[in-house]
């Protein structure tokens, strides 16, 4: 299995990390109500939570882009190296949602839309 495709296990992951972190930290989760809990969210919990939205929002468009390129390019070292790009930019991007570094994690957060663009382009060359 091509390296790209083990980066979508890791893109479909990311969700279930952070909203785990927001569930599973100091204040309890409310499993009878979780979406009044959501919305009662502060801190740190709050951007897990934010973050675990904002991966679901990515993972559709990073997906379409990997498989793509994957199909178009016959698995080139380029793909691979963009996907692994785009997950270690979404994997800071989530560290820096969760310690409030905004600006930082909006570079991230560029960054990872940026290796999407770059991913097909790299279907649209066929390379």
């Amino acid at each position: 299995m091509a390296f790209s495709f083990w980066m979508l296990l890791v893109a479909g992951l990311l969700p279930y990390i952070t909203v785990g972190f927001a569930k599973f930290s100091a204040r309890g989760y409310d499993n009878h109500h979780p979406r009044q809990w959501a919305a009662g969210l502060q801190g740190r919990q709050a951007r897990a939570y934010a973050a675990h939205q904002n991966h679901f929002e990515f993972f559709p468009f990073f997906a379409a882009a990997v498989i793509i390129a994957e199909l178009r390019t016959g698995g080139s070292s380029s793909v691979n190296l963009l996907a692994m790009t785009a997950m270690g930019a979404r994997i800071a991007y989530t560290a820096f949602y969760l310690t409030d570094r905004a600006t930082l994690r909006s570079i991230c957060w560029i960054i990872g839309m940026l290796c999407i663009i770059a991913l097909f382009g790299a279907a649209a060359a066929g390379k």
